[in-house]
């Protein structure tokens, strides 16, 4: 089993950038702490990596089969995504407000895979440009390593960032524009659900 540089370049530049996990796991950072974000941050490259095994057992062909089951897909994952920006522009910091709140658990990040088009569009890519011939359950095994393994150093990455700039975010002001410039990231990249 083999793990070609160009497969690994392409998930950490995917991953890396902006998108519902990483604007996620650097407001909860902020907001709770890097402890309390860590269910969060251990079930995010767990379920990228469930998604990526899936798109090689062929997740991507039941998708391209079903226009419908996309569409359906699609609009559940928009609203889910639009929501979260919602309760992520209207946070207060821990402690401070009557609506204390809480990082997701490691379920809850697990499962929040399945509605994150940004996941979705570089684990099917991954898997249609970087297959590696082997057979479906080998494919899926190198694509869940893959994935998980460049994962778990983004979402360290990202928490980390969000528990450090805590300490900048002292002001209520400058804390409101922090979350609400979270909030506008994440609800943009519901662009991606419908390209």
């Amino acid at each position: 089993m083999t793990f070609p540089i160009a497969l690994i370049m392409f998930v950490a530049a995917g991953l890396f950038s902006p998108g519902p996990n990483v604007v996620m796991l650097t407001a909860s950072g902020a907001r709770f702490g890097f402890r309390a974000t860590l269910p969060h941050l251990l079930g995010v490259p767990i379920g990228t990596g469930i998604l990526a095994a899936c798109s090689a057992l062929g997740l991507s062909s039941l998708l391209l089969a079903a226009p419908g089951l996309k569409f359906s897909f699609q609009i559940v994952a928009a609203l889910w995504i639009l929501w979260l920006s919602w309760k992520t522009a209207q946070a207060g910091r821990a402690g401070r407000t009557e609506d204390k709140g809480r990082p997701f658990t490691f379920v809850e990040a697990i499962l929040f895979q399945a509605v994150n088009p940004k996941v979705w569009a570089v684990t099917l890519a991954a898997y249609a440009g970087f297959g590696g011939g082997l057979s479906p359950i080998g494919e899926a095994i190198r694509l869940f390593i893959t994935f998980a393994g460049i994962n778990l150093a983004v979402c360290l990455f990202w928490t980390t960032v969000g528990h450090l700039l805590s300490g900048f975010l002292k002001s209520d002001r400058v804390w409101r524009i922090f979350m609400i410039t979270m909030a506008t990231i994440m609800a943009l990249t519901v662009v991606m659900i419908f390209v």
